[in-house]
């Protein structure tokens, strides 16, 4: 089992719509798919037509009186489950502060999935956060939008410091892969097209060669309440998140 983060220190970014496409590129491959969408807006559970809601709430998860396997529900894509959002997963930092080993409770919740999943894809909320250092504990690989504008750019400087330990609260050992890839890119602006040539010569083997454009079919996601790929599959959008699929499935043959 192979544990996926979308996940950005800056927001609307597009980790939503890559966790939902690329949890859907997953199940389409046959690969069984556990979705956990960690961030209180759950707009990850909407997309997927599901309920916002887990009974007991963050409470009952942290505390592990209710396992995620109880708490994932059937989705209408084939092979793909999910574990919706629930608005209680705003007091979710203070839970695991409460909580002994507080940054290892994501991972022990997560551990048990492997004999039912081949991939579980959390959708985190936009943060630094002791969930985020949960997170970290969790994941094998960190995949990062990132729209190519300077605010968005200098937000990968500051997360390569912090799961690097240059920051002393932050992880002092790195046990996963960063991924970056861009997102929302707009060939026909020159500050794009500069910005997607200058981050993989400052960061080599860092960023993915798919890219994700700007594109109004993503925006439709919201409206068809399904991945793109359930009703525009042809589309620059849809093929972009395939491709990023079929790039870290390259590296990761093997869940």
């Amino acid at each position: 089992m192979k544990v996926l983060a979308t996940y950005s220190i800056k927001g609307g970014v597009g980790k939503t719509s890559a966790a939902v496409n690329l949890a859907a590129s997953a199940a389409l491959a046959g690969w069984n798919v556990l979705v956990w969408d960690l961030d209180p807006q759950g707009a990850a559970t909407y997309l997927f037509r599901t309920k916002a809601k887990v009974k007991g709430g963050s409470r009952a998860l942290v505390s592990q009186r209710r396992s995620l396997l109880d708490a994932a529900v059937a989705t209408n894509v084939a092979n793909l489950d999910l574990v919706p959002a629930d608005f209680r997963y705003r007091h979710l930092d203070l839970q695991l502060h409460d909580t002994k080993g507080s940054t290892r409770v994501l991972a022990e919740l997560i551990q048990p999935l492997a004999g039912s999943y081949d991939w579980v894809v959390l959708d985190c909320a936009p943060s630094i956060s002791l969930v985020t250092e949960g997170v970290l504990e969790a994941v094998d690989i960190l995949l990062v939008p990132v729209i190519p504008s300077a605010l968005s750019v200098r937000t990968v400087d500051q997360l390569l410091a912090f799961v690097d330990g240059a920051h002393p609260d932050g992880p002092q050992l790195r046990r996963f892969e960063v991924v970056v890839f861009f997102s929302m890119v707009d060939g026909r602006r020159r500050l794009h097209r500069e910005v997607l040539a200058e981050l993989p010569e400052r960061h080599p083997g860092l960023v993915a060669l798919a890219s994700v454009p700007m594109a109004s079919i993503v925006e439709r996601m919201g409206v068809e309440r399904a991945p793109i790929g359930s009703f525009a599959s042809g589309t620059k959008a849809a093929l972009a998140y395939a491709q990023l699929w079929e790039e870290l499935q390259g590296r990761w043959p093997d869940p």
